[in-house]
């Protein structure tokens, strides 16, 4: 599908949900995003500052590796307003190496590294994103999710990006729904995962289709998304890429949802 082009996004302001519906992309610090996305002349150490000025927030991709320092933590807070919201991929151990097994301490580590995010309220989700050679083990799942980082009160919202098709089932559906874990619905080339809602209070979308989403495209995400995040907090991260096609579609996709509430507050605004 064709790409949205547009010129240089101007900051823009959060949509009114807000609260509830957060997009970007998986990363910021892209230097060939000049300077269709980041204006000329704009520092690699203002990216941050200038993309969430325009997006209400990230997919760390940094944690699948390492765990963040809490400089960089403290760094990365203070040049984002108080609206916006990081979200976290899973190391790779407690993923790719371990597999959800054995994995209770990585866990722990984890989360308490993000706990400087948590207290200044812009905690987005955690991302468990499996490897595609990964196959369904309800069993595993079921004894991960009751690992007590994961489970205490005020633990963070938690989702699973399942990349094998045998996760896709009722008994998986229903082991999230328990533990209060969103099944990520991500969209690739290669596989698209239903459309499930499986966790109370959040959900979680990752379009990676290559070559980005025509304007058509991103206003039907725009109808369906704000509809979705009067239910629950709705995080959308579209593909993050050498050129800022995603960056761009997120922005065009915030335009159009704030139009949308907009739109839907004066509906509701007429009836009463």
């Amino acid at each position: 599908m064709p790409r949205v082009s547009e010129s240089t996004p101007v900051p823009v302001a959060a949509p009114a949900s807000s609260a509830h519906l957060y997009a970007g992309t998986s990363g910021w610090a892209y230097l060939t995003w000049k300077p269709d996305f980041y204006p000329t002349g704009t520092p690699a150490k203002r990216f941050l500052e200038f993309y969430s000025s325009q997006l209400t927030s990230v997919e760390v991709n940094y944690t699948f590796r390492t765990l963040p320092t809490a400089k960089m933590l403290e760094g990365w807070l203070a040049a984002t307003p108080a609206h916006f919201r990081f979200s976290f991929k899973a190391p790779q151990r407690i993923t790719h190496f371990r597999r959800l097994r054995d994995c209770d301490e990585d866990v722990v580590q984890f989360v308490s590294a993000l706990e400087p995010v948590r207290q200044a309220g812009k905690l987005g989700i955690l991302l468990f994103q499996l490897p595609p050679n990964f196959k369904a083990d309800p069993e595993r799942l079921t004894s991960f999710l009751a690992v007590a980082a994961l489970q205490a009160a005020g633990a963070p919202p938690i989702a699973f990006e399942f990349r094998h098709e045998s996760w896709f089932s009722d008994e998986i559906y229903a082991i999230l729904r328990e533990h209060n874990a969103a099944l990520c619905i991500a969209e690739s080339d290669d596989l698209t995962t239903p459309e499930v809602q499986t966790a109370s209070g959040h959900t979680c979308f990752r379009l990676r289709r290559n070559g980005g989403y025509s304007a058509p495209e991103l206003d039907a995400f725009a109808t369906r998304f704000a509809v979705l995040a009067r239910q629950r907090d709705v995080y959308v991260y579209f593909k993050h890429e050498d050129e800022p096609t995603g960056a761009l579609n997120a922005t065009a996709f915030l335009k159009r949802a704030s139009s949308q509430v907009s739109t839907q507050s004066r509906a509701e605004a007429g009836r009463l």
